[in-house]
């Protein structure tokens, strides 16, 4: 495969499954390759947005190095804030002063970006693209970011928002109805991985005013699940390239293990050798 201007890349979320992804785009960004779209999800969405500035190992740094230093994921953070992660420290604090976001190389990169997210009214993946305003970009990772149940909702131009994993985790058919026709997909599962969660239906006192977001979370894991095995087609079929964990994760979410996060930025960062090396 060739990158040319029909080329995307699909990041995959997956909370802290992330850091594989950290591992792949350093590689990338080791070699030059640069991808004139990129489409990513919650954990995807930012990490893709150090890969758009050009700031290798900032999304190791941050997700690895900085975890071990701040905590910034715990039940203590939903308690006091009504999050899990501690979303001041991490979207504010992280891109202004600890972890100076890039935003000026952002804007200069000619290549596309979109963040997904859960439009709570409808039900619906959003795909937003923002290079004008610094705080609107930020919001979009935080809302692409926010886990139902465990995160606020986050407020996009007035409508709320939540994970785009909810409804597409894994955003290839996006890219491909954007025009571009040969992608490379980073998923955070390895091969053969099926959820052994069920679905349950989501109470109505739950998101009570959001009946189709309680649609869309009660067929979550079947719709994931279906998603993985539109992956696998596509891969068979050649259509599409797949950077994947070569085994089942030790890493989950909210994994806080330094050495286990390591191990899968080392693991991400072979991969992607391994199967980009060639182009």
């Amino acid at each position: 495969m060739e990158i040319d201007n029909k080329t995307g890349l699909v990041l995959e979320g997956g909370g802290m499954r992330g850091v594989f992804t950290c591992g792949v785009l350093d590689y990338m960004m080791d070699n030059n390759l640069w991808f004139p779209y990129c489409v990513g999800v919650s954990a995807g969405a930012c990490n893709g947005l150090s890969y758009m500035s050009r700031q290798r190992g900032r999304a190791k740094f941050s997700n690895i190095d900085l975890l071990d230093k701040y905590h910034y994921i715990g039940i203590k953070h939903l308690w006091r804030n009504h999050s899990i992660l501690d979303q001041e420290l991490l979207y504010k604090d992280f891109p202004e002063v600890i972890l100076p976001y890039d935003f000026e190389a952002y804007q200069r990169n000619n290549g596309r970006f979109e963040m997904v997210t859960t439009n709570c009214i409808t039900g619906r993946a959003c795909y937003l693209e923002e290079k004008r305003d610094i705080k609107k970009v930020v919001e979009i990772a935080r809302a692409s970011s926010s886990l139902p149940f465990v995160c606020p909702i986050v407020y996009i131009d007035g409508v709320p928002m939540l994970d785009g994993g909810i409804v597409d985790s894994i955003p290839i058919m996006r890219a491909f109805e954007q025009g571009y026709t040969k992608n490379i997909v980073v998923v955070t599962r390895n091969k053969g991985f099926r959820s052994d969660e069920k679905d349950r239906k989501v109470p109505s006192f739950i998101y009570k005013k959001y009946p189709r977001l309680r649609v869309v979370l009660s067929t979550r894991c079947k719709l994931y699940d279906d998603q993985l095995d539109l992956i696998d087609k596509l891969e068979e079929e050649k259509k599409i390239v797949v950077i994947r964990p070569m085994k089942p994760l030790e890493v989950d979410r909210i994994t806080t293990d330094i050495d286990k996060l390591t191990a899968l930025y080392e693991e991400g960062y072979e991969c992607a050798k391994q199967v980009l090396s060639s182009i």
